[in-house]
């Protein structure tokens, strides 16, 4: 059996202090992904809200103890069901694409959002993510909305 053969296992956790400087590389690669080059400033205002945990919050995807995905996610309120949890931001090392990293932070994710009581998990990904809609498609419903935004200087 080759490394490639056997099968991952990925532990999905909090992230921890030691885990900053990667977890900043890989938010910087999803931003990447989006077109967006996001200052320092960004960067430490979000690990701080998720060191605080009360806001936002983050999850951290290990395969062999090493940080290779993060989910961001929140809750807020909803008119028409119990609150909501939206995952922000959802984003795998490249070498780990495949590998069940996606689809465990999603669970986690979910169950997260179960134990808070919320009544659904909710994201958006661009029309051409092609390679995440497949998972997304296996996981979740898509119900057709399409995404409107009004950047605020």
């Amino acid at each position: 059996m080759t490394p490639d053969d056997r099968e991952t296992v990925v532990t999905i956790g909090r992230l921890l202090p030691e885990d900053r400087e990667t977890w900043q590389t890989l938010f910087a690669g999803y931003n990447e992904f989006y077109g967006r080059t996001m200052p320092e400033e960004f960067f430490d205002h979000s690990w701080a809200g998720f060191s605080a945990g009360q806001r936002i919050h983050a999850l951290g995807a290990k395969v062999d103890g090493t940080l290779v995905g993060i989910a961001h996610f929140l809750t807020h309120a909803s008119t028409t069901s119990a609150d909501s949890c939206y995952l922000q931001d959802l984003f795998t090392a490249p070498e780990a694409r495949g590998r069940g990293v996606a689809r465990a932070l999603i669970e986690a994710v979910t169950g997260w959002a179960r134990s808070q009581n919320c009544g659904r998990v909710y994201w958006s990904t661009h029309e051409t993510n092609a390679t995440a809609r497949r998972l997304y498609d296996q996981v979740a419903e898509n119900r057709g909305f399409i995404l409107y935004t009004i950047a605020l200087p």
